[in-house]
């Protein structure tokens, strides 16, 4: 019994080398582009997968939509926060000194949801106070309404963009098997090619999912900094005009 063991290690490595070529042939020797995998190309029938498209041609539109959104939207909320450091301090100066029209050019030169509001506050002097109160705060229902438009659009893209590409994988799979079960030989290239193609929506809508995602939480929270720089702002509003002697 010959119990060298380079003799064992020579037979382990010819296994491993059939082994090797046998997987090699098995797979396909056409490289398709990573344009062609996101598209469901199929290298085998050299046809692209209608499954893929459509869902690729979907997530790829919800993509540009959660851009465009979020571009618009974030220009829209940085405009908000912007103003003018003592812009409160002036209203109080002009308030005082009973100087109301220069109060509402102040107010409609600064393109501001506080600047409006105050605005309409100046308008109300002279009325009771709850009438004040009321009409800014049906103006700071409006500025929030408008800051948070279209939010919902990247809030339903963030959960319907994971779901639309596993709902393309899930019709993946279903066409490998009902391949599968036509064809009389298994070939292992067959099945991962089209599990590949497959899974790759899944991954499409996750990357779109994930993105949207975060953009609609930091859009929110920059919203959430706006509201509260108008209730602030609001609150000082009406100190002003019940401080003593108004």
């Amino acid at each position: 019994m010959n119990l060298n063991p380079f003799n064992f290690l020579y037979k382990i490595q010819d296994a491993t080398a059939d082994i090797a070529d046998g997987v090699s042939e098995l797979m396909p020797t056409e490289q398709i582009s990573l344009w062609q995998l996101i598209w469901g190309y199929d290298s085998t029938s050299g046809e692209y997968s209608l499954t893929s498209l459509v869902v690729m041609s979907l997530l790829f539109i919800f993509s540009f939509v959660a851009v465009y959104v979020f571009i618009e939207r974030f220009m829209a909320v940085q405009r908000a926060l912007k103003g003018e450091k003592d812009f409160m301090q002036k209203i109080n100066d002009f308030v005082t000194k009973g100087n109301l029209s220069e109060a509402k050019q102040l107010c409609q030169s600064s393109e501001n949801p506080i600047a409006r509001m105050v605005e309409k506050g100046i308008s109300r002097v002279g009325k009771p106070m709850k009438d004040i109160t009321t009409s800014i705060e049906n103006i700071g229902k409006l500025e929030i309404s408008k800051l948070e438009r279209r939010l919902s659009m990247l809030a339903t893209i963030s959960g319907v963009a994971p779901m639309l590409g596993f709902l393309g994988t899930v019709l993946g799979m279903v066409k490998v098997f009902q391949n599968m079960s036509k064809e009389k030989t298994f070939e292992i290239a067959s099945l991962s090619g089209g599990i590949m193609e497959a899974m790759i929506t899944t991954v499409g809508g996750l990357i779109v999912g994930i993105v949207a995602y975060v953009a609609y939480n930091y859009l929110v929270s920059k919203v959430e900094k706006v509201i509260h720089n108008m209730e602030g702002a609001s609150i000082e509003f009406i100190d002003i005009l019940e401080a003593p002697g108004k």
